[in-house]
């Protein structure tokens, strides 16, 4: 069996056993690549087409990866706690079981300049709240070489993991971290702030799969329509942004909940991968004027 084979075979023991996807793929045939690829030692980006690598696979490596793939199935554990690594827009970061897997459409708002419009000069600190794995705070620093980052989460096991990922980046003088239920220990004025909150409603969190289920349900349950972190959110972030400040804020498909949540205020949806309507950009003007529920 060569590298084209046992991934082909992978792919099929991986939809016969249901699986489910949507934490760094959305299909069998890239899980198994990946989980392939990884065990065997191969860069993610081998051609598995190419002549070299086909040639036939040793006994134990067969056994090796088929081991790998039943773990899978058996544990339903996302594939990136099994490897702990998961990329994002190219960048590889290190997770484990007290993050959420880094996938946030933000990655694509930041990589593709979506926001560039509203950022200028005076665009200095950012905050990366709900920071996680320290995953867009990275990439926001990597983006733009000028800024320094403050990543919040109110979990000190993810910022734990975040940590890990910061070294890794060589990033130490430019973000930091701190432990925060939401803004509370927010200090000065920000000019971008991002925000991949928990934003699951109750219905659709009873029915997640294991593999979501394995996550930390504080970075996912955002309560009964979602809503709960985020209306506290757009009442405190006005207080910790500056004059021309922007917030950046992931809502999955909660845009129904949102809209009856927050129906005066003035949005901007930007466009992802997954659509136009999950991802979406606030004015300090805007939330200042959006009369906001109290």
């Amino acid at each position: 069996m060569n590298l084209m084979q046992i991934i082909a075979e992978s792919a099929k023991q991986l939809t016969q056993a249901d699986v489910s996807f949507g934490q760094g793929t959305t299909n069998a045939a890239d899980e198994a690549a990946w989980l392939v690829l990884w065990r065997l030692g191969l860069p993610l980006d081998t051609d598995t087409s190419d002549e070299k690598h086909n040639r036939a696979l040793t006994a134990t490596q067969i056994s090796e990866v088929q081991t790998f793939i039943q773990q899978r199935i058996d544990s339903r554990q996302p594939a990136a706690y099994l490897t702990q690594e998961a990329w994002l827009q190219g960048v590889s970061f290190y997770i484990d079981e007290r993050a959420i897997v880094p996938r946030s459409l933000i990655a694509e708002v930041l990589a593709q300049g979506s926001i560039d419009p509203w950022l200028a000069p005076h665009t200095q600190r950012v905050l990366d709240l709900c920071t996680g794995n320290g995953s867009l705070g990275i990439l926001a620093a990597l983006a733009f070489p000028d800024i320094t980052v403050e990543g919040l989460d109110i979990s000190p096991d993810a910022l734990d993991v975040a940590r890990i990922n910061i070294e890794r980046h060589g990033l130490q003088t430019r973000m930091t971290l701190a432990e925060s239920d939401g803004l509370q220990q927010a200090e000065g004025l920000f000019d971008l702030i991002l925000c991949n909150p928990p934003y699951v409603n109750a219905h659709s969190m009873s029915e997640l799969p294991a593999e979501f289920k394995a996550e930390p349900e504080l970075a996912l349950a955002g309560g009964g329509d979602g809503m709960d972190f985020i209306r506290q959110l757009l009442r405190d972030a006005p207080a910790h942004m500056s004059e021309h400040a922007v917030l950046v804020l992931e809502i999955g498909h909660e845009r129904d909940h949102f809209e009856a949540a927050f129906p005066h205020l003035d949005v901007v949806w930007l466009s992802t991968s997954a659509g136009d309507d999950q991802v979406l950009l606030l004015t300090h003007t805007a939330l200042t004027q959006g009369a906001l529920p109290q």
